[in-house]
């Protein structure tokens, strides 16, 4: 059995589910695919909290924002600020039922471009039904590109690491001791409820200095996306110069900065900041315990070691695009889609938002269209 739609959505998390909202409004015929959430879901820890605020929100048209939903709750941003990952899903299942987005809960496990007269793609899913469509979107998220450098990797025992992304429950880490390999928002998070989940001891490990725990500002970013809505082209058009101070700026922000509630939670004596320090060898003893030296000379005792190294965009990771269809004819530079302006790919009517969207690391937005019909655009202010 197969169906046919004129946009395809892949993925059902914050983008996706901000595109559906457009293109139900819009009166565009589409489909979205995927579990609603399922990243935010499955792979954030209970207790996490987000650096966004309440003025940040999923909606295109400022209808459905998180201030509505309080409104609807009879209650401030004060009462929820700084918003906890509980918080937020409750929200988008809120602005899904708001929006009547229904979404159709199954993956993609092949992704193939039919050429020819009618040039359209065909998704293969996981019960071996399909679905062909004029223009696709792909929104899958972050999962598929999580980070594990190659040396720490040769030097850990895998049975012993996790990224982040696959260490979200800490109910056995009770009486544990703990290193957490990055320095950035996620490291700190992770080690705060490492703490407050048990355990005795957390190492932190990075190769830079430990950053500020200050605030930040985000409240230049906003015309800047409306900018790019009315002129696609406007940052890739900068002068070089332009263009590294606002990159300069957004890593100075989004990378740069702890926010400031976490330092009560870090600032203890079971919790071990290392800066300017790599792992150098991880040995097993008998007891099973890891012995962990660090490039400064210093070594511990550990039980786990968590990756906080990030994500790292390899669309050759994606394996609904595995196929030679899409890989051969697809362009890509540094693992990263080749994009124009309104974020559709070398390949005619495929179209990428989130991380794979990537104007030098900074500033993300939806852009994406439709054949036929009125251009399909919307964005999204979402904080690195």
């Amino acid at each position: 059995m197969s169906r046919h739609t004129q946009l395809l959505i892949i993925g059902a998390g914050p983008f996706g589910l901000a595109m559906a909202a457009y293109a139900k409004a819009h009166d565009i015929d589409y489909l979205i695919l995927g579990e609603p959430m399922e990243f935010w879901k499955s792979n954030m820890p209970k207790g996490m909290i987000l650096r966004s605020a309440c003025d940040w929100h999923l909606d295109p048209f400022n209808i459905h924002t998180i201030e509505h939903y309080l409104e609807s709750r009879n209650q401030t941003p004060a009462d929820v600020e700084p918003l906890s990952l509980e918080f937020y899903l409750s929200y988008a299942e809120w602005f899904q039922e708001q929006k009547q987005i229904d979404v159709l809960p199954t993956r993609v496990e092949k992704l193939d471009h039919l050429t020819g007269a009618n040039n359209i793609f065909k998704a293969t899913l996981e019960d071996g039904e399909s679905i062909t469509s004029d223009t696709v979107l792909i929104a899958t998220g972050f999962k598929a590109f999580k980070h594990i450098p190659t040396e720490l990797a040769q030097i850990i025992p895998t049975t012993r690491m996790s990224h982040t992304c696959d260490f979200v429950d800490f109910a056995g880490m009770n009486g544990k001791r703990c290193l957490i390999i990055g320095g950035r928002q996620s490291a700190f998070e992770w080690a705060a409820l490492l703490h407050e989940n048990g355990a005795t001891t957390v190492h932190m490990s990075h190769r830079h200095e430990t950053p500020p725990y200050e605030e930040s500002d985000w409240s230049w970013v906003a015309p800047m996306v409306e900018e790019m809505v009315d002129n696609p082209s406007w940052f890739r058009n900068l002068p070089p110069k332009e263009k590294e101070e606002v990159t300069q700026r957004f890593w100075a922000e989004g990378r740069l900065k702890i926010e400031p509630w976490l330092s009560p939670r870090i600032n203890i004596e079971s919790i071990k900041i290392w800066p300017n320090s790599q792992i150098v060898a991880c040995n097993t003893l008998a007891s099973g315990e890891l012995d962990v030296k660090l490039s400064t000379g210093d070594s511990f005792i550990v039980d786990q070691v968590i990756l906080a190294t990030g994500y790292k965009v390899n669309m050759k990771k994606v394996s609904l695009l595995g196929n030679e269809s899409i890989q051969k004819k697809m362009k890509t530079l540094h693992g990263y889609p080749m994009l124009d302006d309104h974020f559709q790919s070398s390949i005619s009517g495929l179209f990428f938002t989130s991380i794979p969207v990537k104007i030098r690391s900074s500033i993300r937005t939806i852009h994406s269209r439709c054949r036929y019909k009125k251009p399909l655009t919307t964005s999204l202010n979402i904080m690195i």
